[in-house]
């Protein structure tokens, strides 16, 4: 199979030092763009326990297997990264360092290389060299903070939140722009600290302009958009499923509200006094029917009301269905490629990348010699 990529990135070279969550989603996104992305993979496997043959964050790339701990894994590792444009990495500060890896042999040897690294802390502060998770990066944050109901515990939003929205994203786009910054005139490689703490922090720059308005109070469920306001949040069905509220401007609320059949029953909008028995009678209504009725009864208005659909669920929605959002490619039905190019659209290429299955053809696409035997450990 050759190199040739489809997407606005085709033609960029990315190592990948395997890792596990945001670095690997980064790097597969990068890969939904056109990328052609080499994964160095370790002898053992990340020890995940999950079939690599459904890791999705490994969908679009080649996989070689290096030892980084022998010199002779180290030096063929350098030969990638010299043929690269974008390395990525997501280990604990001064781990890849200690492996003969790090921003300065890599940039030593490649001075044109955009080092991306991908932490939860950063590469420095006191909690650097700290262990963490998703759930621990936004809650110092205080993104956590605004997610659940009132007077009850944060609800956790899965690991997409930290790990991805505030972590992935960021890394890739920091390293899109290190690399127009490398190609440019008088450009040079340079190193991209990504840390989630500081994606998940930016994420919730509006808010801190609305607080600073005082338009935000900072309490979870007392807020126009944190589930607070009774005509945007989710509301329980007959069938004990549900609908997802967001009508916030004048003219979708009072379509809401005809629709639902409440027009004459309810107090004014603007009555915050009375916003719980206007969040009551909505609930009962909604109580009455099933969500596939109620889906029924929105479909086609400006109400902007929908059904909470399931991860299962989502690929058959109508809209979904007739944007191809979700594809099956290998068996799998797994999200596209995001966003669109009208010009240089992204296809899935290739399924999951199993550990070293594309050793002979990265040598050959790559020029690197890949093939003399690694020590034994």
């Amino acid at each position: 199979m050759t190199a040739s990529g489809n997407g606005p990135l085709a033609g960029v070279r990315v190592v990948e030092l395997a890792g596990i969550g945001p670095g690997p989603f980064a790097a597969m996104h990068l890969a939904d763009l056109g990328a052609d992305v080499v994964r160095v993979d370790r002898p053992g496997g990340a020890g995940l326990g999950i079939d690599p043959a459904r890791d999705l964050t490994n969908r679009g790339k080649r996989s070689v297997l290096l030892d980084l701990k022998t010199d002779e894994g180290r030096a063929r590792t350098l030969d990638l990264v010299e043929k690269a444009d974008i390395l990525v990495e997501g280990y604990r500060p001064g781990v890849a360092e200690r492996l003969g890896v790090g921003p300065d042999a890599c940039l030593a040897r490649n001075p044109r290389l955009v080092y991306g690294r991908m932490t939860g802390w950063g590469q420095d502060g006191p909690l650097a060299e700290r262990a963490g998770h998703d759930i621990g990066y936004i809650a110092v944050t205080g993104a956590l903070s605004m997610v659940g109901e009132a007077d009850r515990p944060p609800v956790v939003p899965a690991n997409l939140l930290g790990d991805y929205a505030g972590g992935s994203l960021y890394l890739v786009i920091g390293v899109l722009a290190a690399l127009q910054h490398a190609r440019s005139e008088g450009g040079r490689g340079q190193v991209v600290d990504a840390a989630i703490v500081d994606g998940a922090a930016h994420l919730t720059t509006m808010i801190h302009g609305m607080m600073a308005a005082g338009g935000w109070q900072d309490r979870r469920g007392a807020n126009l958009l944190d589930g607070g306001c009774p005509f945007y949040g989710t509301y329980e069905t007959a069938d004990g499923e549900y609908m997802a509220v967001g009508a916030l401007e004048q003219k979708f609320y009072d379509e809401f509200i005809t629709l639902l059949g409440i027009a004459d029953e309810v107090p004014a909008r603007k009555d915050f006094g009375r916003w719980d028995e206007l969040r009551e009678a909505v609930a009962a209504r909604f109580r009455s029917r099933t969500r596939a009725e109620w889906t029924a009864v929105f479909e086609g208005s400006d109400a902007c009301v929908a059904p909470v659909l399931g991860l299962r669920e989502a690929a058959a929605h109508p809209h979904l269905a007739a944007r191809s959002t979700f594809v099956d490619h290998g068996g799998v039905t797994q999200p596209a490629p995001a966003p669109r190019f009208s010009a240089t659209p992204g296809a899935l290429t290739r399924p999951p990348a199993l550990p070293g299955a594309h050793t002979a053809d990265v040598a050959r696409d790559w020029g690197v010699d890949l093939t003399a035997p690694q020590e034994d450990r």
